[in-house]
């Protein structure tokens, strides 16, 4: 099991946590990750880092498809892989109905559809075999609509891309899943649990797997864990919580919320009904207090080095080929080195 860094999406102010990359780097982890939500973009902060750091691969979790055409993400993600030599790793993600459409300004609309032309655009461009020609149900290239100037011709890259960029995907739902295993690369879950790996996803990745004649050891499953090393296990989990409850309660809509209705897949429907009604009625700090530890625990490492020790047992019994970590000091990026490298 390889070791990933997540360095996640900035607040009001950008800071790239430098001085933990740079030990990641050192340390031989395989990747670090950068995000975006509505601020700061993904590939700005990757292109930094990508400049300082030597050998760790540089990946996307995740570049927003809506907010990109599959050209630009194409273009983006070759000359980051030449600049870096040839450490690129495409991460990419549909986002939510609303920062797709309260942010891009564009329809949510089916992503299933969407995703599966949107990766075959970019492999295409990636390839390099022919000039780009695509009609689809969500993109045609060349446009030929009815406001077209019917000036637009097929195109051939430029930049001589490398052809076989690993391309990986954020998904949840059983038919994402499902369509990650067939199309992608690889796959990265948040809020993943090895406890329910066979009866939440085993059955979606076998059949995305079977479709696209591959095999489990021919695709890489990167979930992000969040670690905090504590002695006082109480105050491990409650570092956590605020994410949890963000995510369950805040994420989306009743009915349109992708991290509750995983919370509820894990058997905690309950606490997740609970944690939804209060953060949507404004009361933030209750919800936070009724995420349970046992959820925490599902899908985070936290506690002692010697419990984390023995904790990540299950996690490398798992399917897990890359484990991406959150880390908040340089301290917890070594631990881990020692534990799992």
């Amino acid at each position: 099991m390889r070791l990933g860094l997540m360095a996640g999406y900035s607040g009001a102010q950008i800071q790239l946590p430098m001085d933990i990359i740079l030990e990641a780097d050192r340390l031989g982890y395989y990747a670090v990750w950068t995000s975006e939500a509505y601020g700061s973009d993904a590939v700005t902060p990757l292109a930094w880092i990508g400049a300082l750091t030597q050998t760790i691969h540089l990946g996307t979790a995740i570049m927003q498809m809506p907010a990109r055409t599959p050209a630009m993400t194409a273009m983006t993600a070759m000359a980051l892989d030449q600049l870096s030599g040839g450490r690129m790793l495409l991460g990419l993600g549909l986002s939510g109905p609303q920062v797709v459409e309260g942010w891009h300004g564009t329809a949510y609309g089916k992503p299933l559809g969407k995703t599966r032309e949107y990766v075959s655009i970019v492999r295409k461009i990636f390839s390099r075999e022919e000039p780009l020609i695509h009609k689809g149900d969500h993109y045609e290239i060349p446009y030929n609509g009815e406001d077209a100037t019917g000036l637009g011709k097929p195109l051939k890259s430029i930049l001589h891309g490398r052809a076989d960029i690993p391309i990986y995907l954020a998904s949840i739902g059983p038919k994402n899943v499902t369509l990650t295993a067939e199309i992608a690369d690889g796959w990265l879950p948040i809020f993943f649990s090895p406890n329910f790996y066979d009866t939440s996803y085993k059955a979606y990745i076998d059949e995305g797997l079977q479709k696209a004649g591959k095999t489990l050891d021919q695709f890489d499953i990167a979930p992000t864990v969040t670690v905090i090393v504590n002695d006082d296990l109480e105050v491990a989990w409650n570092q956590v919580k605020p994410m949890l409850a963000l995510y369950i309660g805040g994420m989306g809509a009743k009915g349109k919320n992708f991290y509750y209705d995983l919370a509820c897949r894990y058997g905690f429907e309950d606490a997740a009904d609970k944690i939804q009604d209060l953060y949507l009625a404004g009361n933030k700090a209750e919800a936070v207090m009724a995420v349970p530890n046992e959820l925490v625990d599902e899908v985070t490492l936290c506690g002692s080095k010697e419990r984390i020790k023995d904790r990540l047992q299950m996690w490398e019994a798992s399917p897990i080929t890359t484990l991406n970590i959150t880390a908040f000091d340089v301290e917890t990026v070594r631990t881990m080195a020692e534990l799992v490298l």
